[in-house]
């Protein structure tokens, strides 16, 4: 019998520009999952942390910026190999220049219908048409 996997909570953040276009990091190809690939900052949550004090810390950590959590957006479940991670996504208002941390590759500020085009992680296309496109 397959032992269940267990879950695990991430944050992602939704930054826009002046703009109106979103902040897009690409994935090392060297990360585990979706080498390569484009997502929205953040990152899992550490063992009795906060969601909204990880997501800042990931903000940080992954562009260099400081900000805080503006508004919920929506949720989103992924199924990975060894976890099904919940995925907390919050609009987050980011002060700062972005920079690109070692775990990415690449950095990129796109509108949603740009977004849409884009080789994206593969639960971000249906959150964005659900959530985000009006």
């Amino acid at each position: 019998m397959e032992s269940a996997k267990p879950y695990g909570l991430t944050v992602r953040a939704v930054i826009y520009d002046e703009s109106g276009r979103i902040l897009l990091l690409k994935r090392s190809m060297a990360s585990r999952n979706y080498p390569g690939r484009w997502e929205f900052p953040g990152g899992k949550v550490d063992r009795n942390e906060r969601f909204d004090d990880a997501l800042v810390r990931e903000v940080r950590e992954e562009t260099g910026m400081s900000g805080h959590i503006k508004r919920y957006i929506g949720a989103a479940e992924v199924k990975l190999p060894h976890v099904n991670a919940i995925q907390l996504i919050l609009e987050v208002e980011a002060r700062g220049t972005p920079a690109i941390s070692e775990e990415h590759e690449g950095l990129t500020w796109a509108t949603v219908e740009e977004l849409l085009s884009m080789d994206m992680v593969d639960w971000v296309v249906p959150f964005v048409k659900k959530y985000l496109l009006h």
